[in-house]
């Protein structure tokens, strides 16, 4: 079995431990003499395993007890009609910082349902880096703010969230949850796709305080209503069950490393080793600002279009894959999530010095 060190922006990197613990567990889960992927999602058995998957997030994750978990469909973008419809209820009124391609979506379509304000952009300069704004730019009527946490394609993050007051923060962490502490209390809703740094694509994590839910109108669809996917406990109908399971199995993964706390002490390490060598390189740069950089996905070029394709062709064929960069950025993109071990990153990085020595 060969396995490469895969460095896609998602679906990304699952550890071999989960996978082989899937593997194991795949024809038949435990004494249940049946596949998770037969099981019905009302069994005994299923019940147990989405009530661990949860009691594994809460703890390792610190979630307080007045938020909800929920386990959805429909990736992380039908969030972005989600949050509007059942957040907009007073003003009508919230602001977005536009901070890259999926901020800028999300806030194209709650423009259907309300008034948005955009706060702050980067849009000008090819989201290279996070809008800098103030508490006293939030409107303090607004229903919620929102937020992109970490820009997968741009490689930017936040490295301190907005003070938005009273007004309830919503940040989209898909591809940077768990890869560093986080205060929950600090936001209403955090919601993530699972496929770039919790498992497999299908499940949609959200995480949302108890206040916050109960405020959809009836003509709100019941598959897009929180107080309907709440109630149900995510069983409003079938549930993505094999994914939830990945998660569960994720979920005690991170447990086995450390915790959150060990996985963001090694994140650190390992994005460090990479940006260390990419600020002295003579052949390659980075494309994000150093502030603003992103800890799980690390944008670089080499300013020549024809040896970006040669780096990434000859990059896959020693094992490193998905190199390519997103169409809008070019160049390279290396997505480090918590899957990712040191080892890959240090092959990467010993490959990009035997490169550049052949190619200035």
């Amino acid at each position: 079995m060969r396995r490469v060190f895969n460095f896609s922006a998602g679906p990304g990197a699952l550890p071999l431990e989960v996978l082989e613990k899937a593997q194991q567990e795949l024809i038949c889960y435990g004494d249940s003499g049946m596949s998770v992927m037969e099981m019905s999602h009302r069994s005994k058995d299923y019940d147990a395993i989405i009530k661990e998957a949860e009691a594994r997030l809460r703890k390792i994750m610190g979630i307080p007890d007045n938020y909800k978990v929920l386990f959805l469909q429909g990736g992380a973008s039908l969030q972005f009609a989600m949050i509007p419809l059942n957040l907009l209820r007073k003003s009508f009124k919230a602001d977005y910082i536009e901070s890259g391609q999926f901020a800028s979506k999300a806030l194209k379509e709650a423009q259907k349902y309300g008034k948005i304000n955009v706060v702050g952009s980067s849009k000008a300069d090819n989201y290279t880096y996070i809008p800098k704004v103030s508490k006293e730019q939030f409107d303090p009527e607004a229903d919620y703010a929102y937020i992109c946490a970490n820009n997968t394609i741009y490689g930017t993050k936040f490295h301190e969230y907005p003070d938005t007051g009273n007004v309830p923060l919503v940040a989209d962490m898909s591809s940077c949850i768990l890869s560093e502490e986080v205060d929950v209390s600090k936001f209403g809703i955090i919601y993530a796709g699972a496929q770039k740094n919790l498992g497999p694509a299908g499940v949609t994590l959200i995480i949302i305080r108890e206040d916050l839910i109960g405020h959809a109108n009836e003509k709100v669809p019941a598959m897009l209503n929180y107080k309907l996917m709440a109630d149900n406990e995510s069983m409003y109908n079938t549930p993505p069950t094999y994914g939830i399971y990945m998660l569960k199995l994720m979920f005690e993964w991170i447990e086995n490393q450390g915790g959150v706390a060990a996985l963001e002490k090694r994140n650190k390490e390992k994005a460090a080793l990479l940006y260390d060598f990419l600020d002295q390189s003579k052949l390659f740069k980075g494309t994000a600002q150093k502030a603003d950089r992103s800890m799980m996905n690390v944008t670089f070029v080499t300013g020549d279009a024809d040896l970006d394709a040669k780096f990434v062709k000859e990059a896959a064929a020693e094992g490193l894959v998905s190199l390519k960069g997103h169409r809008s950025v070019g160049g390279m993109r290396a997505s480090i999530y918590n899957a990712m071990p040191m080892e890959g990153v240090q092959k990467l990085v010993d490959f990009m010095k035997k490169f550049e020595s052949e190619n200035l």
